[in-house]
């Protein structure tokens, strides 16, 4: 014990000598146990004038040493004695411990030392709680001992506190509300839209239709590419024809040059053969010459027709695109699911009613283009009614905004005046905390003037004493509960105010999105 008893004053810088505690005198036992003493409480109030026995059993009784009973003042002059020391030192070995006790808890960083330093940024024990609380009333005690009745200061930093705590949670809460308000935006999209398997039928549809109008396409363009094919091949077999006979006149002109040849003719008539040969080649030169322009003739014409050819198959290229943009292609949707608007170009028929083939253009084609524009007409105007309609609608919703707006105002009107109130019940609440410390600080005053009465006089005055020290403890209790139910009020009105903020802020959050969803 005299060990651990010198460890600790020596790490507490109290220069103690080894051989001190084998044999202490009074003096040294005296400064021992102030410096303990004082470690527990700095502002312990030792007086010099005052004797240390009395002294040493105030601050053993406020320590609540467990055996008082068994020490006796007169041991204190030398504490070296046989019969006291064991008793003296177990008392300053217990009150080492209750300093190592303390040192461990002044180290733990527990809640219950009050300490704000010692509060995280979020928390929610009780502990933490009145930690803030005691703080924010300890400062604003010290404002109100200047001589100030209002604290905005501290009650500032109190609510900047509480808004470092709550930031990270209105952060999430705020994460939340959106992610809630894309999953309700979400939720009502689906239940407005059709189910998917709906949806999975129409495109369905959609694609079958298309199907069809790309295989209507690609036939149309392999049949014209067949139909290239064989006027190619015709050419082909046509210049072929034309070279046979070529071959075959230059045979007949070699034949009938060798008869020439072999005939003995005279010569009249071979000069009337001449004559007539002559007019045979002029006339077959003005039948070339004849030929050669219906040729040109044909040529041009063959080209004037190519190209109004080409022209009119672009023309029916661009009236099958526009079809197919504005989904008129075969299949029409119903009720002109039989109308086949589509029509083709034979370029090669020899009649001019068989060049178009398909549907009859002024039968058929544009009375069900009329139709259908005034179908399209008839379903604009639906729908620019429609509009008219949701705007009707969305006018009326504005308007129970508003009315919906003015009862939230209402409200807050309301939620003023409760605070209010609340500050009225913490202001009365002050004042009757320091009619508690008024009265409290006269009952110390008295007990201060008992005590001096009962140290003048005796034993005399010992019940007196008592019932002061009785009648200021339970003033100090009703202080402490007065404090204790102020800081509740405070906590349970702040926590309302805050809990009916928020619930105002979820029925006008709920209102915004129920007036954009609609």
């Amino acid at each position: 014990m005299r060990q651990d008893v010198a460890t600790f004053l020596i790490s507490t810088g109290f220069e103690v000598a080894p051989q001190m505690l084998q044999n202490i005198t009074g003096k040294d036992f005296r400064a021992v146990f102030q410096h303990l003493i004082l470690y527990f409480d700095p502002l312990w109030p030792f007086k010099p004038e005052q004797r240390f026995e009395e002294s040493f059993m105030q601050a053993l009784k406020a320590m609540k040493y467990p055996y008082l009973g068994q020490i006796d003042i007169k041991w204190l002059p030398t504490p070296a004695a046989m019969h006291s020391w064991p008793a003296l030192l177990g008392m300053l070995h217990w009150l080492v411990e209750l300093g190592r006790a303390r040192e461990h808890y002044m180290d733990s960083g527990h809640p219950t030392l009050q300490d704000p330093a010692l509060i995280p940024e979020e928390f929610d024990d009780i502990h933490h709680h009145l930690t803030l609380a005691f703080d924010h009333n300890s400062r604003a005690y010290e404002v109100f001992l200047q001589g100030q009745d209002v604290f905005p200061e501290e009650e500032k930093m109190l609510e900047e506190r509480y808004a470092r705590k709550d930031a990270r949670v209105f952060t999430d809460l705020e994460q939340l509300r959106e992610r809630l308000k894309e999953i309700h935006a979400e939720w009502e999209q689906l239940k407005k839209s059709a189910p998917p398997f709906e949806e999975l039928k129409k495109d369905n549809g959609s694609l079958r239709r298309d199907k069809l109008k790309f295989e209507e396409i690609l036939r149309r363009f392999e049949e014209r590419k067949q139909k290239w094919t064989r006027l190619v091949q015709d050419e082909k077999t046509e210049l072929e024809y034309n070279l046979a006979n070529l071959e075959k006149m230059r045979a007949e002109e070699q034949r009938l040059s060798d008869i020439v040849k072999v005939q003995n003719l005279s010569p009249e008539e071979v000069l009337r053969m001449n004559t007539e040969h002559e007019s045979l080649t002029r006339e077959v030169e003005s039948l070339k010459h004849k030929i050669a322009e219906t040729s040109q003739v044909v040529v041009r014409l063959e080209v004037s027709l190519t190209r109004k050819v080409s022209d009119a198959e672009e023309a029916l290229d661009q009236y099958t695109s526009l079809l197919s943009t504005l989904g008129l292609f075969p299949p029409l949707p119903p009720p002109l699911e039989d109308v086949d608007l589509t029509i083709d170009l034979h370029s090669a028929a020899a009649n001019p009613q068989g060049l178009l083939s398909g549907a009859d253009i002024r039968k058929v084609v544009k009375p069900t283009l009329s139709r259908i524009t005034e179908m399209k007409r008839t379903a604009h105007a639906d729908v620019e009614s429609e509009r008219i309609r949701v705007d009707d609608e969305l006018d009326q919703l504005n308007l129970e905004c508003e009315t919906i707006e003015e009862e939230v105002l209402e409200v807050m009107n309301k939620t003023n005046a409760l605070s209010d109130q609340a500050d009225e019940l913490r202001e009365a609440a002050q004042q009757e905390a320091l009619v508690s410390n008024a009265e409290a600080s006269r009952l110390e005053r008295d007990l201060a003037a008992a005590r001096t009465a009962a140290m003048a006089n005796g034993v005399g005055v010992k019940s007196r004493l008592q019932a002061l020290q009785i009648a200021y403890r339970e003033q100090v209790e009703k202080v402490n509960r007065l404090k204790e139910d102020t800081v509740r009020a405070v906590i349970k009105n702040s926590s309302d105010i805050v809990a009916f903020k928020d619930e105002v802020s979820k029925q006008l959050q709920y209102l915004r999105e129920f007036a954009e969803a609609n």
